[in-house]
C-alpha cells in the first residue's frame, strides 16, 4: 500500500515532469493558413519558409490557402481554430492592421484573438517617380510637389490599401500635397509612369524594383526605418518625418489565442531558425523584402509591432477621410 509520504513524493515527481501533450508537440503536421489565393506575395514567402520550419519541427508544415474578404476568411478561421499550435496564421498588415480600421466589422480582434509567434518579413512600399519628371531625389520631389499644390498625382493599388494610407501619412509629414489616384492593382500604374502622364506611385518594392533596375522608373523613397542594402542611396520615409518609415507590408506568424506558451515557443524557434538560413536570406533579400531580426521575431516584439501599426493605420485613415464601411 502506498504510504502518505510516498504519495506526496510521487505527486511531486509528477509535477516535475513535463506535460506529455506539450512535450510531444508537434506529433502531427502543422498547417500554415495563408488567407489569400496561391501565387501571391504572402503565399510565396510562406512556401519559402515552410521547409525550414518542417525540418526543425520534425513534422510536415503544410500550406493551406483560405482566400476571401480581403484576408478576413482565413484569418477568422485561425482565430476560431483549436488553440493547440497545429493551425497557424500567415498574417499580414491587410487583415490584421488595415481591415479592422477601414471596415465597420471584422469577425475577429487582431490583438485579442491571436497569440503572436514572430514577425518574418517586411516588404516596404516605395515612392516611384516617372523619369519624365525633372527630379532625381526625394527632397527634389517634395519641393517640386510643394511648388505645384494639388497638381502632382501619386497612384496606389486602390483606396484603403497600405499604399494609399502611406501617401496620406507622407503628405502630413512633408506637406507635399500629393493627389491620390487609385488604380486597380499593384503595378497597374506602370504604363502611365513610363509614359509620363503620371508623376509618381506608391508601390511595393517587389513590383517596382525590376523597373527601377532597368532604368524605366526611379525609386526615390522607401518605407523603412533604415536604408535598404539594395538601395543604399535612396532615403527612407523616416528621414522626412514618418514614424518608423510609415506603414509597411509585413508577414508574420500567429496562433489562436490561448495556444500553450510551450507550443508558441517551439513554433517561434522553428520560424526563427528557418529565417536564419543563409540561402533563404539571400533569396528573400534579393526580392526586396527585409528579414526581421531581434525583438521583432519574438512574440512580444511582434505584438508591439501590431499595436503600433494599428494605431498608425487609424491615423492615416482619419487623414484620408476614410469611414469604416
Amino acid at each position: 500500500m502506498l504510504t502518505r509520504r510516498g504519495a506526496l513524493g510521487a505527486a511531486a515527481l509528477g509535477l516535475a515532469l513535463p506535460c506529455p501533450a506539450l512535450a510531444q508537440f508537434p506529433d502531427r503536421p502543422v498547417r500554415l493558413v495563408v488567407p489569400f489565393a496561391a501565387g501571391g506575395n504572402l503565399d510565396t514567402l510562406a512556401r519559402i519558409v515552410a521547409p525550414g520550419m518542417s525540418q526543425r519541427l520534425g513534422q510536415p508544415v503544410v500550406i493551406e490557402n483560405r482566400a476571401g474578404a480581403g484576408g478576413n476568411v482565413g484569418t477568422e478561421m485561425v482565430a476560431r481554430s483549436q488553440p493547440d499550435g497545429y493551425t497557424v496564421l500567415v498574417g499580414s498588415n491587410g487583415a490584421l492592421t488595415i481591415n479592422p480600421v477601414i471596415m465597420a466589422r471584422v469577425p475577429y480582434d487582431p490583438v485579442r484573438d491571436f497569440a503572436p509567434i514572430g514577425l518574418g518579413f517586411r516588404t516596404p512600399n516605395v515612392l516611384v517617380a516617372s523619369r519624365k519628371l525633372p527630379v532625381e531625389t526625394l527632397a527634389g520631389f517634395i519641393a517640386y510637389a510643394k511648388a505645384r499644390p494639388g497638381q502632382v498625382a501619386c497612384a496606389s493599388p486602390g483606396s484603403g490599401t497600405s499604399n494609399h494610407l502611406i501617401i496620406e501619412l507622407f503628405n502630413a509629414a512633408t506637406g507635399a500635397g500629393l493627389v491620390h489616384v487609385p488604380y486597380r492593382s499593384s503595378g497597374g500604374s506602370a504604363p502611365d509612369l513610363l509614359a509620363g502622364t503620371l508623376a509618381a506611385s506608391m508601390d511595393q518594392i517587389t513590383t517596382a524594383l525590376p523597373l527601377h533596375r532597368d532604368g524605366q522608373v526611379r525609386i526615390i523613397g522607401i518605407g523603412l526605418p533604415q536604408r535598404s542594402p539594395l538601395l543604399p542611396d535612396v532615403p527612407t520615409f523616416a528621414e522626412v518625418g514618418l514614424p518608423d518609415g510609415g506603414l509597411v507590408a509585413f508577414i508574420g506568424l500567429l496562433a489562436p489565442a490561448a495556444t500553450p506558451p510551450d507550443a508558441v515557443a517551439r513554433l517561434r524557434d522553428a520560424f526563427a531558425g528557418a529565417l536564419a538560413d543563409p540561402a533563404l536570406r539571400s533569396r528573400i533579400g534579393g526580392m526586396g523584402s527585409v528579414i526581421a531580426s531581434g525583438a521583432d521575431v519574438t512574440p512580444e516584439g511582434f505584438a508591439a509591432l501590431l499595436r503600433r501599426e494599428l494605431e498608425l493605420s487609424r491615423q492615416a485613415a482619419q487623414l484620408a477621410g476614410i469611414k469604416p464601411e
